[in-house]
């Protein structure tokens, strides 16, 4: 007997990942200069899943928060315009609703590595809200454990980078 697979490859989404995987690798300039070159072949208005997905890994690779924080608005601005079908187009199982706390959680250490508390408190807020649509695995034991270690430096209006968080070699 044999399947239909449910997704088809995507093209763009494996250009992302190819560029996320040389990041993670070490070689941060080439991976921005490519995720960079897909955000104009993309634009501003085309796919919002590809918007979403590119901003959010591209705010990654920047050490400095406010070019970080520019990332992070667009990927959170992107997933409000991705349809839960969209999603499962690409994946199956995948649900928009599960890229919200992260997102949130981006924002809320972008504006507190600027200092901006009062930004950082909502966006972290919305994070905690949102606890309960990330997976009981170890994505999403990461997820909430950083949430947890945000809303810590909040409180404590601590402003230094994370050293959990994504590494972002300039």
């Amino acid at each position: 007997m044999t399947t239909t697979p449910l997704t088809t490859p995507d093209p763009t989404m494996e250009a992302i990942g190819r560029a996320v995987a040389e990041g993670g690798a070490g070689d941060v300039p080439s991976a921005r200069r490519k995720l960079l070159a897909l955000w104009s072949t993309i634009g501003v208005t085309g796919d919002p899943l590809h918007r979403c997905a590119l901003a959010h890994y591209l705010a990654d690779l920047y050490e400095d928060p406010a070019q970080a924080l520019a990332w992070d608005i667009r990927a959170l601005d992107a997933a409000d315009a991705v349809t839960e079908q969209r999603a499962q187009e690409h994946h199956a199982g995948l649900h928009i609703a599960g890229f919200y706390p992260s997102l949130h959680l981006n924002l809320a250490d972008a504006y507190r590595r600027l200092g901006s508390f009062a930004a950082a408190t909502e966006h972290i807020e919305a994070a905690q809200a949102q606890t309960s649509r990330l997976p009981r695995d170890s994505y999403g034991d990461l997820i909430r454990h950083a949430i947890h270690e945000v809303a810590e430096a909040i409180t404590a209006q601590d402003r230094t980078p994370r050293t959990s968080a994504p590494a972002s070699p300039s």
